[in-house]
Formats: C-alpha cells, sequence, structure tokens
C-alpha cells in the first residue's frame, strides 16, 4: 500500500469519525497531532532539540483568546494573530538560540519559554492562575457559524490536514534537503555554501508557526486557554509524543499525540467509572497516575522501540518486503 493510499483512507476514516466519537475530544486529538508535527520538523529533520515549543503553541493560545474575546476580531483574524505571534516569538528566540548546539541551544530555549510563561501569569489580559476563559468561536468568514461541534470539527480538521501538508511538503522541498545534510552532517553542509544559520533559524520559525497555529486553533476549541499551555511540561509532552511514534517519521507524531493525549483522557474515565461502581472516592484520582503511565511507555520505547512505533513498524515492513523478494 503506497502513502497516497494510506493517506486518503486515514483523510477518510477522520471524515466519518466525528459521527463514532465526540467531536471535541477528536479536535483536541487534531490539535495536539498538528502540535507534535510542527515540533517534529524542527527535531526529527533539522536535528535541533526545542524544550520551548510551549511558547509557541500556548502563546498563540492567549493571542488568539484575546484577539476574539476582548478585541472582537474575526475568527480567522484572531487565529492569523496567533500564528504571528508564535512566529514571531519563534523568531526572537531562534536569533538568540540558534547559534548554540546541543544541551546549550536546548537549555536556551527552555529558559526563554520559561520567561515567557512568567509574562503572560503577570499579564492582566491572559487572566494569570484563571486563564483566559470565555473565548467565542464566532462564525467563519463572517458565514460558517462554528458554535456546532460538528461544524467546527471539520474546520479543525482541514486546519491539520493543511498544517501536515505544509510539512510533508517542506520536507520534500529543496529547502528540506538541505535541513536533512544540516542533521546528518552539518559541517558538511557549511562547506558546500549554506548558511547553515539561516536555514535552522527558517526551520525553526516555521515549526514555530506551525506550532502556534495548533495552540490557536486549541484555545478555539475548547473556549480558553491557560497557563498549562505555557508551561515546560507541555514541551516535555510534546518530545514524549515525537518520540513515542517515531522521531523523523511523518505519521509517528501523530500517532504519538494519539495515543497520549487518549491515554490521559481515558485514565481520567476509568478512575471515574470505578469510583461510581465501587463509591470509592481514590479511584477518581486514578487520572492523576497518568506522567507514571506515560513515562513507562516512555521507557519501553526507548529500551524496544528505539525508532518509535511508527519506525519500528517501517523498519519490519521493509524486512518483509526484501523476504518476499
Amino acid at each position: 500500500m503506497n502513502k497516497k493510499m494510506t493517506y486518503g483512507i486515514a483523510l477518510l476514516a477522520l471524515l466519518v469519525a466525528p459521527t463514532l466519537m465526540y467531536p471535541v475530544f477528536l479536535m483536541k486529538l487534531l490539535c495536539f497531532a498538528l502540535f507534535a508535527c510542527a515540533f517534529n520538523l524542527l527535531i526529527g529533520f533539522t536535528g535541533l532539540l526545542s524544550f520551548g515549543h510551549a511558547a509557541f503553541f500556548g502563546g498563540a493560545g492567549y493571542i488568539a483568546g484575546w484577539a476574539l474575546r476582548d478585541a472582537g476580531l474575526p475568527t480567522e483574524i484572531g487565529l492569523l494573530l496567533g500564528v504571528a505571534a508564535a512566529a514571531l516569538i519563534g523568531l526572537v528566540m531562534g536569533a538568540l538560540a540558534i547559534r548554540r548546539q546541543g544541551i546549550y541551544f536546548t537549555m536556551i530555549t527552555l529558559a526563554l519559554a520559561q520567561m515567557l510563561y512568567f509574562v503572560f501569569l503577570q499579564a492582566k489580559f491572559t487572566g494569570g492562575e484563571d486563564g483566559l476563559q470565555g473565548v467565542p468561536r464566532g462564525k467563519l468568514l463572517g458565514m460558517i457559524d462554528l458554535s456546532s461541534d460538528l461544524t467546527l470539527y471539520y474546520v479543525v480538521l482541514a486546519i491539520a490536514v493543511f498544517g501536515f501538508m505544509l510539512v510533508v511538503r517542506t520536507i520534500h522541498s529543496p529547502f528540506g534537503q538541505v535541513l536533512k545534510a544540516v542533521k546528518e552532517n552539518e559541517p558538511r553542509a557549511i562547506s558546500l555554501g549554506y548558511d547553515v544559520d539561516r536555514y535552522k533559524l527558517m526551520a525553526f520559525v516555521l515549526s514555530a508557526a506551525l506550532a502556534g497555529l495548533a495552540g490557536a486553533t486549541k484555545t478555539l476549541v475548547l473556549g480558553f486557554e491557560t497557563l498549562t499551555d505555557v508551561h515546560w511540561t507541555m514541551s516535555g509532552l510534546v518530545v514524549l509524543m515525537t518520540l513515542v511514534g517515531g522521531l523523523g517519521t511523518l505519521a509517528g507524531p501523530i500517532v504519538g499525540a494519539i495515543i497520549i493525549i487518549a491515554l490521559e483522557n481515558k485514565l481520567g474515565d476509568l478512575g471515574n467509572l470505578l469510583a461510581n461502581i465501587t463509591t470509592v472516592e481514590w479511584f477518581r484520582t486514578l487520572g492523576d497516575s497518568v506522567t507514571i503511565v506515560t513515562g513507562f511507555i516512555f521507557i519501553i520505547c526507548v529500551l524496544l522501540f528505539r525508532k518509535g512505533i511508527v519506525g519500528e513498524l517501517a523498519v519490519v515492513f521493509q524486512r518483509t518486503a526484501k523476504g518476499k523478494h
């Protein structure tokens, strides 16, 4: 089965998914899948481990929420402002961090993202610890009423598909080939005359913009934005999604996002169910143990699935195909 057919089947499944599952949960999955794809563009295809992507994800959410609720701007303008804010933050952060390599680059992105976290904590328009509440969905292009979960789902699906296609197009473009060269052998890329720092900065800004698109869309879906999305733990969560799914693969971050987000929700649902059946309230805290479970999954992936779930499956399929020949 070729990739186009696989993508076609996946798209068809997504089109019918809201008839079988809760649309808001599906939209949340799509937002985090796009977030993971944006992060994977940077680490999987450029070789840069950012630990500050929560700044773009949550920052765009706050700006989009403010634009929609307080400024009263149209939905599409609010989303675009969120993406533009994320790209601008990425440009500033990338310009400061891009000349460093390895752990130094990672620590700089983490430090800058945490500085932004405290800015959002103190800013009046964010609502502080209470978060930005009551963000309206509005109407897309002044015509499409987004108050319906089903209508909004297909809009979010279109946004997620657009973001994924942009990542695919970038990877397979000449620009993407240079990024791969930088990841594999940066000194050689420099010797061939490429301005490596410029390429890495462009990749950083593009990744930040896509992460911002995911964050702004999530705020539109849920109707609120909180400090959780700009905290460093969100950056750690997207790293986990990418590694579990498969670093440097196209579908890996999507699979990883589905597993991690579904696990977070289902543990909470399971705990509530057990509490209702047994009247033991302790079970309601079962959802709080999700970090232990995800950590356990991460350890298993590191030990047994070094290439991630999708990466390991790709290796198995390649071996099978070679065996047939």
